[in-house]
């Protein structure tokens, strides 16, 4: 019974690990520069995507991808049946409207010489009944002129009076909608020419042309492909003027900023930059961070390569540090295997971690100067705390 109670209160043998397969690293005080790492591309800084301005389908092909191109130089050809008709369609109703504008202006003339005539003949007429009333007025006291010719010499007057007011009303009338008619005949007309100048451009850019100098890039399109409007055909970059865009962790991004010091690998040499721009939100785990490039690219370094990124966050001047774990990331306690003396078994002890960088982490307590702990990961051995190394 007793001796069944002992082994039950027996730890687990410690588990073997070959010393081979694992990493160690001691503890030092010292200067380390604190930085964080991304994966990225190499991406223009200047790029020109050319967009199909109408439905068309392709007719000829004149360049190819990766071809120097100049301003306004021809790329492609399209066509598009219905884009010609309603260029046509906007061209007939602008000769519609010129036609109409040109009518209201003669009708409207017509129409004033007319009234101007109206109002002349009523001057007349009224000129004339006003003489033979007055004539009546004088003819009257000498009774040579009964008195209801009189009377109807003057009612003649003034009823000439009256429509010479209403002629001469009608007249001003006239006169004042000349211009409002015309003005509105007018914007008719320029609207339907500027829609008409809208068919044309998107007519002509069937023809497409460079907008700008450059290379010629992600041009896939084959003769008889239909392409419709808005569909990327294809975009002008300048290759020798690139940025690094990294995608950094969100945990470590926080410590970015703007003109920090970035150094790229491109695996065929490294390239110096600096912080150029950076997103305000996280997509995915990660942000995306612009490195500008402030280095010669070495050959091989050509837009969509991918890179690596390691972007300076500060300089940590004498910290107790090591390298960086393999589980326990981030600042806070963690649990390390720490070596004995002899190198033969390993303890795990608790330690609080700082600051991390890369390849190295801080030591806020724990440790000491000259321990040495084994930087691998260790998920393997979260039931032990203390483990065997055979060499």
């Amino acid at each position: 019974m007793l001796a069944t109670i002992a082994l039950a209160r027996l730890k687990p043998a410690a588990p073997s690990i070959d010393f081979a397969t694992i990493l160690v690293d001691s503890v030092r005080q010292g200067d380390i520069t604190r930085d964080v790492r991304g994966p990225g591309t190499l991406v223009p800084e200047r790029i020109r995507w050319i967009t199909a301005q109408t439905s068309a389908r392709v007719e000829r092909l004149v360049v190819q991808s990766g071809q120097k191109v100049t301003p306004g130089m021809l790329l492609l050809v399209m066509s598009s049946p219905d884009m010609l008709i309603t260029t046509m369609e906007a061209d007939q109703q602008v000769r519609v409207a010129e036609k109409d504008l040109l009518t209201l202006r003669t009708n409207l003339r017509q129409n004033q010489l007319q009234q101007e005539g109206a109002v002349a003949s009523v001057k007349t007429q009224l000129l004339k009944a006003r003489q033979k009333a007055a004539e009546a007025d004088s003819l009257l006291p000498l009774r040579m002129i009964p008195i209801a010719d009189a009377i109807g010499f003057k009612a003649d007057a003034e009823e000439l009076t009256t429509r010479y007011r209403i002629e001469q009303d009608r007249m001003t009338l006239i006169n004042n909608t000349i211009e409002q008619q015309i003005a509105v005949q007018t914007e008719q007309v320029k609207q339907l020419k500027t829609i008409a100048a809208e068919r044309h451009g998107r007519l002509e850019s069937l023809q497409v042309v460079a907008p700008e100098e450059g290379v010629l890039q992600e041009l896939t399109l084959q003769v008889g492909q239909y392409v419709t409007e808005g569909t990327t055909i294809a975009k002008v970059v300048q290759p020798g003027n690139l940025k690094a865009v990294l995608r950094v962790a969100e945990s470590q991004a926080k410590d970015i900023h703007l003109g920090q010091t970035a150094s790229i690998d491109t695996r065929n040499g490294l390239i110096p930059g600096t912080v150029s721009r950076m997103d305000p939100s996280a997509v995915g785990g990660s942000v995306t961070v612009d490195v500008k490039l402030t280095g010669a690219l070495p050959a091989g370094a050509v837009p969509d390569l991918s890179v690596d990124g390691v972007i300076q966050i500060e300089q940590l001047k004498n910290v107790l540090w090591t390298g960086r774990p393999g589980t326990g990331a981030g600042t806070g306690p963690v649990g390390l295997f720490k070596l004995t003396e002899d190198g033969k078994e390993a303890e795990r002890v608790q330690v609080v971690l700082g600051r991390s960088s890369v390849n190295a982490v801080e030591i806020v307590s724990g440790l000491k100067v000259g321990d040495k702990v084994i930087t691998s990961d260790m998920t393997g051995s979260d039931n032990f705390d203390r483990v065997r190394i055979k060499r």
